[in-house]
């Protein structure tokens, strides 16, 4: 029994110094490994060169500024949208009221002196409101366009109802204004409605000019005549 004990004792001892050379030799490998790791990397920075060096942080120079500009533009673009909404948030709204001024405008424009004579108070309540409409718009950057008979027409903010001849006008010129026009800051609510002339050249003239033009070329004919008499 005592030699049994004897044996189990040594064996013990035996596996407790096989454990620790194990531990020993797992630890000398992972120094081993982080000491090769320090090496190479070591090598990879002796193996860049100065003008390597150079490109890189020249690169990350380039990138860091792309950043930065691309943000500075993200902010500029929300800036402008914001200002885009704050302007043009209402434009459905304006374009809707556009009608209510115009029948405001029809009202004013029938209205006779005896209407005045009669009901002066109600002309002055739909004069009051038409300005005061006009106020809220002016608020808004909602402004008039108000073409000229004799202006020439401008696709941007006029649109052609009809185009007829007129007498001493020119092609293309306005010769009558339907309805007024409105824009929204810089964009068009509604174009202005008018009538343009479709005069040709000849046309264009009036009819005193047309008068006076052909009377000078009978003129000039009647030299030549007596001249080839005074020939023959």
């Amino acid at each position: 029994m005592q030699e049994q004990k004897i044996d189990s004792a040594d064996e013990k001892d035996t596996n407790d110094q096989f454990l620790q050379s194990d531990d020993s030799d797992s630890i000398t490998e992972d120094e081993t490994i982080e000491n090769q790791d320090q090496t190479e990397d070591s090598d990879v920075l002796d193996e860049l060169s100065y003008e390597e060096l150079l490109q890189d942080r020249d690169s990350l120079k380039d990138r860091l500024m792309r950043s930065l500009a691309d943000l500075e533009n993200l902010r500029k673009r929300s800036d402008r949208d914001r200002k885009d909404a704050e302007l043009y948030g209402g434009t459905k709204l304006a374009r809707d009221l556009l009608s209510v001024f115009d029948n405001l405008s029809r009202a004013l424009d029938n209205i006779d002196e005896e209407l005045v004579k009669k009901s002066g108070a109600l002309v002055e309540g739909l004069e009051l409101t038409q300005r005061e409409l006009l106020s809220v718009f002016s608020k808004h950057k909602i402004e008039q366009i108000e073409p000229k008979e004799g202006e020439k027409f401008n696709p941007k903010f006029h649109q052609a109802m009809f185009e007829a001849p007129a007498p001493g006008t020119e092609k293309g010129s306005i010769i009558q204004v339907m309805t007024k026009g409105f824009k929204i800051g810089d964009r068009l609510l509604r174009a202005s409605q008018v009538g343009v002339s479709s005069n040709n050249d000849v046309g264009s003239l009036s009819m005193k000019d047309l008068a006076e033009e052909t009377h000078n070329d009978m003129n000039v004919d009647e030299p030549t005549g007596e001249q080839d008499q005074k020939d023959s």
